[in-house]
């Protein structure tokens, strides 16, 4: 089936949407089989019976991510039936602060503590007892990505990790460390990069919304090689998915299925149009708390008197940016600092 896979996904979703029906999950014992003679259950280690340090969760994360069945089902409950929250998802999914933005399934997901044909079966037992609308068809719609990409990495192999993608375009990449280390440790200069670098490296999880911004800004303005991101996202995520994060970034590059070309993300207006007050961009570069307003994404247009009063000196307390994209122009000046 992999390799008669169209290489667009719209394809791809019609046709399985048309033609393909989902297994239903299995039905789980109410008890299990004891365990044979001679073999006691044990405990799982801890981090310290391993040898490493335990995690220190950051406040500011979108919610406390504990591993584990139960807690995968408690928060498949919390979304669709404690909260309805599943209902208004298409409307809520590229918000940035809080924990019901979005449905939080792809940690769970990515290390197996819960089943996408679970989440399936039970989004379509809420939409036969609440509500069928366009969310709850769109979190289906996601999980069909997740996966189509495991299709696309069965067909195309270790092409999804050439330096020209699947489509073996050759690009001129560049290998700037400096800009590199600029990017991973959210010191690009540009608030809303930066804000969502510090957020994965802080807590292992960004949002969707800031995944597409951050490849597209080193890809497209960076022009740095998409394979330097796709691994540091690899070392990072707790959510990490091999298919869906190389995809993910083959797709970003244009070297990857997707059907437009030069896709590329306005960094100014992404920030004003998902976080137009800067709340999520304060949070995350404390640096910049007390600029106001949304002009904090684009810190570097304000007067020098403003930024002194705010306590930040470019270059010194927060950097300039390492570059300027000319489309940025249109939607700067349309924020005023209070």
């Amino acid at each position: 089936m992999a390799f008669s896979l169209p290489d667009v996904y719209t394809q791809f979703r019609k046709s399985v949407e048309s033609q393909s029906r989902v297994r239903k999950s299995f039905t789980l014992p109410d008890t299990l089989q004891p365990l044979p003679p001679g073999i006691e259950e044990g405990q799982v280690p801890t981090l310290a019976d391993l040898g490493l340090k335990a995690v220190t969760e950051d406040p500011r994360s979108v919610m406390p991510f504990v591993g584990g069945e139960s807690v995968a089902l408690d928060r498949l409950n919390h979304y669709l039936w404690q909260t309805d929250c599943v209902s208004t998802y298409k409307e809520t999914r590229n918000g940035l602060v809080g924990s019901d933005y979005s449905t939080k399934f792809s940690v769970w997901l990515a290390n197996g503590c819960i089943s996408p044909r679970h989440i399936y079966w039970e989004i379509k037992r809420y939409e036969s007892q609440r509500v069928s609308n366009q969310s709850t068809y769109w979190v289906i719609f996601e999980l069909l990505w997740r996966d189509y990409f495991r299709f696309v990495a069965l067909k195309y192999g270790k092409k999804l990790f050439y330096e020209g993608g699947i489509q073996g375009k050759t690009v001129p990449w560049k290998q700037d460390k400096q800009m590199l280390k600029a990017w991973t440790d959210g010191r690009t200069g540009v608030p809303f990069v930066d804000a969502n670098m510090r957020e994965m490296a802080a807590t292992g999880f960004m949002s969707n919304r800031g995944r597409q911004n951050v490849a597209s800004f080193l890809t497209k303005d960076l022009k740095l090689d998409w394979r330097m991101g796709a691994e540091w996202f690899e070392s990072q995520l707790i959510d990490h998915d091999v298919c869906s994060n190389y995809g993910n970034w083959l797709y970003s590059a244009g070297i990857g299925n997707d059907p437009r070309e030069d896709r590329k993300f306005n960094m100014v207006k992404q920030g004003l149009d998902y976080d137009s007050e800067g709340e999520y961009v304060r949070l995350w570069v404390p640096e910049l708390e007390k600029v106001s307003s949304g002009a904090v994404h684009t810190v570097w247009t304000i007067s020098p008197a403003i930024l002194a009063k705010a306590e930040v000196s470019l270059g010194e307390s927060y950097p300039n940016p390492i570059v300027v994209a000319p489309e940025w122009n249109r939607h700067m000046g349309k924020t005023k600092v209070i």
